[in-house]
């Protein structure tokens, strides 16, 4: 009996021990759910916008759009469909498709349904109030940006000039401050330049990029983090303007903005990396140590990194690869070509874009050193790869194909040719600018091969490389033969130039036939 009841007070007692631990958190949890269901509208829009920012600032676009959609709904709400906040609520979730996901469209639907909205709703009290001035401000360059990227560039530059012309006039009638136009302004600026370079108009674009770099080092300072892409895009123009040194000048200036911020490695690398490849670009040969210096910052920040790092490192070592063959460093860029090819297959998998690239390199470089059974071994494995990714009637899997071709029919390249010897005689400034790095030197060979019998290896041979820089093989015939003339070792006299079939430069190169 006395057990019994021992045994009933102590479950009496864990029961009650078990209450008090449960019930506070089941309370605390009713009182949220309360709370949260009976918070006033303008409460919970105002935690939803907290939200959309901290999930913005956070790279979590995701979860930032649905949030921005809940404020929209928040906003009907509270304001009604005719109200200006809910414009405003359409421009947020406009420029949020289109900074966060890069959605154009979307982005352009929501900015005109804003604007339908203010136009009906700028009417007393609104028509004296500066929010829907700056709102109006908002949905211009909003709605501009999108039609930008949907590459309807002068409906995108008529939205950006009713943007610019409203804050001047909110400026001048002291709506606004001058620091706070000088912010507006600058995004303006960059988006008129943005619109002018996507029309390859780099000329026209570049006071704007100027003017928008130097608005953002008055608003924000010349060290911040918002100067890096305007620099990086006036690097852009710049180069494509030829203006070579300014251009790298920008992209260091932009460097040393990033260290200062403790970047990560791969942001480190990505800045390093876009100088080496602005000195190479310049094609001159006082900018190589420039490359080859930040090459080597660029690899040596990715060194040992994993996943989506180390795709990003061996995109970069490609890119060294091609400038030490442009440079005249063959052997050390098929050394390192080849060293790159098993952690490519792991990287990106035996049948990717990648691995074909390198084994089509690594045969290019056989076909320049003369190795031919190597070349065909190496080319034969990336014809493999291309036809799984492309199909057998695309491009890069055809002209593979024809060279595979003319190599089987007993066409040998002269075993003297570089790949570095076209980036020397100036026409080669890319890799992707030809089919092999040999490819210019030996265009106009198509007349000699036609005089001699060898007709159809002309004809295949043209289907490879075409026939678009024969004009460029004129104007620089005498870069070209006194290059040759050195590498071959051939007699001056072999490279006299005479007229062939429709004009065509011949006697450039007399290859080897078997």
């Amino acid at each position: 009996m006395q057990e019994s009841q021992e045994t009933h007070i102590s479950n009496h007692l864990d029961e009650i021990v078990a209450a008090v631990s449960i019930t506070p958190r089941k309370k605390l949890q009713n009182q949220l759910l309360q709370r949260a269901l009976f918070q006033p509208p303008r409460e919970k829009l105002r935690l939803s916008e907290e939200k959309a920012k901290s999930y913005a600032s956070s790279h979590e676009y995701k979860k930032a759009l649905h949030e921005l959609v809940h404020c929209m709904a928040l906003t009907r709400i509270c304001y009604g469909d005719a109200h200006w906040k809910l414009a405003e609520a359409h421009v947020n979730l406009a420029k949020g498709y289109l900074q966060l996901k890069g959605m154009s469209l979307q982005a352009k639907q929501h900015a005109e349904k804003a604007k339908e909205i203010l136009t009906s709703s700028i009417v007393p009290p609104y028509n004296d109030n500066t929010d829907v001035f700056k709102c109006s401000v908002e949905l211009f360059h909003t709605l501009g940006q999108a039609l930008l990227s949907l590459q309807k560039f002068k409906e995108a530059s008529k939205n950006l000039t009713k943007a610019e012309i409203l804050s001047k006039e909110m400026l001048q009638c002291g709506k606004i401050i001058k620091e706070e136009w000088m912010e507006i302004q600058a995004r303006i600026k960059l988006s008129f330049a943005q619109v002018y370079q996507g029309q390859k108009k780099s000329k026209e674009a570049l006071p704007h990029y100027q003017e928008a770099l130097e608005y953002t080092e008055i608003s924000r300072g010349e060290k911040s983090l918002e100067c890096v892409p305007i620099l990086r895009e006036l690097a852009a123009a710049e180069q494509a303007l030829g203006f070579h040194d300014a251009s790298i000048n920008n992209l260091l200036q932009a460097h040393l903005i990033v260290l200062r911020g403790s970047p990560s490695r791969e942001e480190a690398a990505t800045s390093a990396h876009s100088i080496a490849c602005a000195a190479v670009a310049s094609g001159r040969p006082e900018h190589h140590d420039v490359a080859e210096q930040y090459f080597q910052d660029s690899m040596a920040n990715l060194k040992d990194a994993e996943g989506m790092e180390k795709a990003k490192f061996l995109s970069i070592q490609d890119d060294y690869c091609h400038f030490l063959q442009v440079t005249g460093q063959d052997e050390r860029a098929t050394s390192i070509l080849r060293e790159s090819l098993e952690a490519k297959v792991a990287v990106f998998g035996d049948f990717s874009p990648e691995v074909a690239e390198t084994y089509r390199l690594l045969g290019v470089a056989d076909l320049a050193q003369g190795n031919q059974t190597g070349a065909q071994k190496k080319l034969k494995k990336c014809l493999q790869i291309q036809t799984l990714l492309y199909g057998p009637q695309d491009k890069r899997t055809l002209a593979t194909q024809q060279t595979m071709d003319i190599l089987s029919n007993g066409f040998f390249w002269p075993t003297r040719v570089t790949i570095s010897t076209a980036a020397a005689a100036g026409f080669a400034p890319s890799p992707s600018d030809c089919v092999w790095g040999v490819q210019p030197l030996v265009q106009g060979l198509e007349s000699d091969l036609e005089q001699e019998d060898c007709g159809q290896k002309a004809l295949s041979y043209r289907k490879v490389i075409g026939v678009e820089n024969k004009m460029l093989i004129k104007r620089n015939l005498g870069v070209l033969r006194s290059v040759c003339v050195c590498e071959m070792k051939l007699p001056q006299s072999s490279w006299e130039p005479r007229k062939g079939p429709r004009g065509s430069v011949s006697s450039l190169v007399q290859p080897t036939t078997h």
